[in-house]
């Protein structure tokens, strides 16, 4: 957890950076499909300190986080199996498979929107191959909404957003901290419930 929050601290360092934008939409487009922290904290940070460009941070972030998710997809579909347990192991990506034969795009748009990692639904879209342009459309949907939905708080409540971050920040770290981490673990139990539904379903087919 302490390497996760010092992590998280030196990305906030590129807040105050002439090329912050450039940093949100790396780390943006690198969340979908290899880096483990996801670019909200440097998003919050921009926006705080400058509201009126939230919006359009917002819009990066969705932009970068979708390019990325095409990069997961393609990993997926061209590497395969034998490349994509090489990065998640099996346990993790055959639910996820699970999720998409069940919900199809669907799967998508919720995980781009909650905590849950991201990256191992885009590089499993890839090996489902459910439909690109679905998986680009529910992709922009849920990220959209989560950035956006950051975004348009800090516009419009700028201020006192900005006060109560300053005040809180460590709780507000903490608090992200926490959510990333039950993300982590939602994404665990959901793998290990469809695991075994799908073996008793296959014990009692057989």
């Amino acid at each position: 957890m302490e390497l996760v929050h010092s992590a998280i601290e030196w990305m906030l360092t590129w807040a105050a950076s002439p090329y912050a934008v450039l940093a949100l939409f790396i780390f943006s487009f690198w969340e979908s499909s290899f880096f483990p922290l996801p670019p909200d904290p440097l998003l919050i940070a921009m926006a705080v300190a400058n509201p009126a460009m939230a919006p359009y941070y917002a819009l990066v972030c969705t932009v970068a986080s979708v390019g990325g998710a095409a990069l997961g997809y393609f990993i997926g579909k061209k590497g395969g199996r034998p490349l994509v347990y090489k990065i998640f192991k099996a346990k993790r990506v055959e639910p996820v498979e699970g999720l998409y034969r069940r919900y199809d795009a669907w799967a998508v748009g919720a995980a781009a929107f909650t905590p849950i990692p991201y990256k191992v639904f885009t590089i499993t879209a890839g090996i489902a191959k459910i439909n690109f342009w679905r998986f680009i459309l529910f992709s922009f949907l849920g990220r959209g909404a989560r950035f956006f939905l950051v975004g348009m708080a800090v516009y419009f409540f700028g201020p006192s957003i900005q006060l109560a971050i300053d005040e809180y920040f460590e709780l507000f770290t903490l608090g992200f901290l926490f959510l990333l981490i039950l993300g982590f673990v939602a994404a665990k139990f959901v793998g290990d419930y469809l695991t075994r539904r799908e073996s008793g379903r296959d014990t009692i087919s057989g």
